[in-house]
């Protein structure tokens, strides 16, 4: 996740007075000591970088500033290396104390206002004091973000969250590719394509059209096959293709036929981490393993369908899973728009790929998962999970299989 470019990360920059706890609340967001935080004023004396992976955003740079209003010739000094952060602050987060707003607070957000740059207003220290309602109001009306939090307690950090994803640009939250920047220029990508009753008559699925105009974008050759062809196919290149991708449903006939130097993923894996978040569903899968009868599962489907005799969601998943766990689990369906904004009775939410949505819509109900405690999966890591081939499936992923190893628990079920 560090080996993330700084230019691919969302850059975030934090501003205000000295002494209004901005390093202290960059340490609770990242749940770690990046920044020194002491009662002194003027502790953080110049930028304080941290690249860190943020869920469910991603790869984000935390710029953690010197306080702005420093005096003298040093704090001049200071001063100007925090106003380099302005030009290359995608989201600024404007920190201030409760009770404590005036004109230099106006000239920041005058500031990032002109420069076109997403502001969240935080008063920090709520825990001892309480922000101006007037001031607020006054703030909210003119559509600002504002955000009540306590880098001590903890509140308002899921908020700040929320409104870190709401105000990403959307050339950051849509720019993610699908399969082109995991092959190169000329290599060869053989995608299987089942034919079934759930195959469209006369054209192929959202996901599979997708991936394939992405692999002509990235300048890559794509063969496409029926799974009973793949083996022959195989047999007639040249060399090994650099990668296989399958729809989720022939993950095992697939794998079998498709030696293991090549890599091998799904078409729902890949939209796991082109539509949502993929470290994050594959951490979610891991809950999996804690499964135990009588528990609830939401399976979520982002569009609506008439579902067939032996639906994915309905039937095959519940059906493999079960055979997994060796459990009798309790499952819901809910379809398009519809999602419980109360999760607690879940243990796991099960989701599609989400191929008719767009990417903040898949990550904002990634995020309400994880303010609701609940682990979220979709059904390709689920079914690969299920099937014995999680580890394999991840391959091509170095970040997301370097996660499924740090957290591997117990072995898998027998």
């Amino acid at each position: 996740m560090s080996s993330t470019a700084k230019g691919l990360r969302l850059h975030i920059g934090l501003f205000g007075r000295r002494n209004v706890g901005k390093s202290s609340l960059l340490n609770a967001i990242t749940r770690q000591s990046v920044s020194i935080v002491s009662p002194i004023a003027g502790t953080t004396t110049d930028p304080v970088e941290k690249p860190m992976e943020l869920l469910p955003l991603g790869p984000v740079l935390f710029i953690d500033t010197a306080g702005i209003d420093e005096e003298g010739a040093l704090g001049a000094l200071r001063v100007g290396k925090t106003r380099q952060v302005f030009e290359r602050t995608e989201v600024a987060i404007l920190v201030a104390e409760p009770g404590i707003w005036g004109r230099f607070e106006e000239e920041l957000v005058a500031e990032f206002s002109a420069r076109q740059t997403p502001v969240i207003v935080v008063f920090n220290k709520v825990d001892l004091a309480a922000a101006d309602d007037t001031v607020v109001e006054r703030l909210r009306a003119a559509q600002l973000c504002v955000v009540m939090a306590s880098a001590i307690t903890g509140q308002g950090l899921a908020e700040l969250r929320r409104a870190l994803l709401d105000l990403a640009p959307p050339d950051f939250i849509d720019s993610p590719s699908i399969v082109g920047d995991l092959v190169g220029p000329g290599e060869m990508v053989v995608l299987v394509v089942p034919i079934d009753k759930e195959a469209p008559k006369g054209r192929l699925i959202l996901p599979q059209v997708q991936t394939i105009r992405d692999l002509l974008d990235s300048d890559a050759i794509c063969m496409v096959v029926k799974e009973r062809e793949l083996r022959t196919a195989l047999a007639r290149l040249n060399t090994p293709p650099r990668l296989v991708v399958t729809d989720s449903q022939a993950f095992l006939k697939v794998a079998a036929d498709t030696p293991k130097e090549v890599a091998l993923t799904s078409f729902s894996i890949l939209m796991a981490r082109f539509k949502g978040n993929l470290t994050a569903q594959v951490e979610g899968t891991l809950a999996i393993e804690k499964l135990r009868s009588g528990d609830r599962i939401l399976v979520a489907e982002a569009c609506t369908h008439h579902p067939i005799g032996e639906d994915i969601g309905r039937v095959k998943i519940p059906r493999w899973l079960a055979q997994y766990t060796g459990a009798k689990l309790d499952f819901v369906s809910m379809q398009g728009l519809d999602f419980p904004d109360d999760l607690s009775s879940y243990k796991l939410v099960i989701h599609c790929g989400a191929c008719m949505w767009n990417r903040r819509q898949m990550l904002s109900r990634i995020l309400q998962c994880k303010q609701a405690g609940v682990p979220i999966t979709n059904y390709g890591l689920t079914i690969a999970y299920s099937l014995g081939i999680f580890g394999r499936a991840l391959e091509p992923f170095p970040a997301a299989l370097a996660l499924y190893q740090e957290l591997e628990g117990p072995p898998p079920r027998a």
